[in-house]
């Protein structure tokens, strides 16, 4: 590997991640080894603990029961046989055995009998720092001996004190072996793991880098482009169709943005136009009467203009969930009947008959301003729409834990064409003289208020429209 691909890959996250991986095995292993070996050497030292203990009895009772003019050769005798148990046990020669084994015999105004390694003189210094208790076995360091002496004491009737003691070499050659074999075969797994997750870490972010590489190339004006799927349903192909998810609302609200755009542009061309003609007519002909007349005309429009912008911004607010809501107990009833009344003239000019029937103490939490314009938008959407001499039915009424108000009328209905798509915007009639944009403030300004419309047909033929908003938890 050169110099610059080693510098590349140190600076991917696969790296770092094999890094952290094999760390982590390895200290793992580490820590079960070191486990396993406490474990293991326990083990080892009690199995040389009670042996230790067992033949320092069976000498104990060797000297309690031999005469003392036969004693110095029944121990010697003794001590070759334990010296021969543990060249069986550990395999090793007869000169190893004698330099793991010794024992000592102190007998008060005799001469001590010792067998074991020589010089003795380090045995007996370390000696008299043994077990405080007899028959418990304990550790001594011997100067001049690699390993500790275990060493067990007892004390016979007659005052003599009886040593024995056992370095179990056999046992630390075993477990220096196993140190050694773990080590090579910890290294061998830690390189093994670093491979393995390694190279598992790179084909993974390799999919990962493809989702960057796409979503880059990714712009405005080419957000047709979709990642690739794969069939395994796991986190890489989670993000995959996450990201393609998002695109989709992406496009569908740049596509949309663009339709209001122009939508909006072209709704105000025409009024904008008229209105500066309207007003250019009035400078140039200042001095005549009906200067006045279309001045007034303007007004009127650039008010119908203020109009429709301001129900564009509340429309993408109530989109955004931005939408400010003045919340205040109000009468459903009595705010219909209001209205009502307030059309009665327009629906009279144009020869319509209006009904008004309501309930009254139906209270709910709703905006006075933005719901007024609501039930005024669909009010003025039957003058504007409906052919003279019509019949229009406005109800309000309780319905579950709903106040329901249901506006009918026996006109010639909604298209079939444009019924699924009424509330949305710039949505209109094929001779509709409007912007489209009525139905669309009226749908959100009731789902801001946790409420439902829908749109189906009336008994007379007509259209009926029906809008379910929440009784208020505490009435006024």
């Amino acid at each position: 590997m050169s110099l610059s691909l080693y510098s590349r890959a140190r600076s991917t996250a696969a790296w770092r991640i094999s890094i952290w991986t094999t760390v982590a095995f390895s200290i793992c292993s580490a820590i079960a080894f070191v486990i396993m070996y406490l474990l293991v050497a326990r083990d080892v030292q009690s199995r040389s603990d009670a042996w230790l203990t067992g033949e320092a009895e069976t000498l104990s009772e060797v000297v309690a029961n031999t005469p003392r003019d036969n004693l110095d050769t029944r121990l010697v005798a003794e001590v070759a046989e334990l010296a021969s148990h543990e060249v069986m046990a550990a395999e090793e020669s007869n000169s190893q055995t004698q330099q793991s084994v010794f024992f000592l015999l102190t007998r008060t105004g005799r001469e001590p009998i010792w067998v074991g390694p020589t010089p003795r003189t380090p045995f007996l210094g370390a000696l008299p720092g043994a077990a405080s208790q007899p028959g418990v076995p304990a550790s001594i360091v011997v100067g001049g001996h690699p390993l500790p002496f275990r060493v067990v004491w007892n004390t016979a009737a007659d005052g003599s004190r009886l040593y024995l003691g056992f370095a179990d070499t056999a046992a630390a050659a075993m477990m220096r072996r196993m140190i050694v074999r773990f080590l090579m075969i910890w290294c061998g797994m830690a390189l093994l793991g670093f491979a393995i997750s390694a190279m598992g870490a790179f084909r993974t972010l390799q999919r990962v880098e493809r989702i960057s590489a796409t979503v880059d190339r990714i712009g405005t004006e080419d957000l047709g482009k979709r990642l690739p799927e794969a069939e395994a349903d796991d986190e890489i192909s989670r993000l995959s169709r996450t990201f393609n998810r998002m695109l989709d609302r992406i496009q569908r609200s740049v596509n949309q943005i663009r339709i209001v755009t122009d939508s909006v542009a072209h709704d105000l061309k025409s009024p904008v136009t008229t209105i500066r003609g309207s007003l250019e007519v009035a400078l140039l002909h200042g001095d005549s009467e009906d200067w006045r007349e279309r001045v007034a005309d303007a007004v009127e429009k650039l008010d119908r203009l203020s109009q429709t912008l301001n129900t564009a911004l509340d429309l993408a607010e109530a989109d955004a969930g931005a939408l400010p809501l003045k919340l205040e107990a109000l009468d459903l009833g009595v705010l219909v009947e209001n209205l009502c009344d307030l059309f009665q003239p327009s629906f009279a000019e144009r020869q319509h008959k209006l009904q008004c029937h309501v309930q009254a103490g139906l209270f709910i939490d709703g905006d006075p301003s933005l719901l007024s314009r609501t039930i005024a938008n669909l009010l003025d959407n039957e003058v504007a729409h409906l052919p003279a001499g019509r019949q229009v039915a406005v109800s309000v009424c309780q319905c579950d834990q709903y106040a329901e108000m249901v506006l009918e009328d026996d006109g010639p209905g909604f298209p079939q064409e444009l019924r699924a798509r009424a509330f949305e915007r710039f949505v209109k009639g094929q001779h509709s003289s409007g912007h489209g944009l009525g139905l669309a403030f009226v749908n959100a300004i009731v789902q801001a208020h946790g409420g439902c419309v829908t749109i189906t047909d009336s008994s007379a033929g007509g259209a009926q429209i029906r809008i379910k908003l929440p009784l208020a938890k505490v009435p006024a």
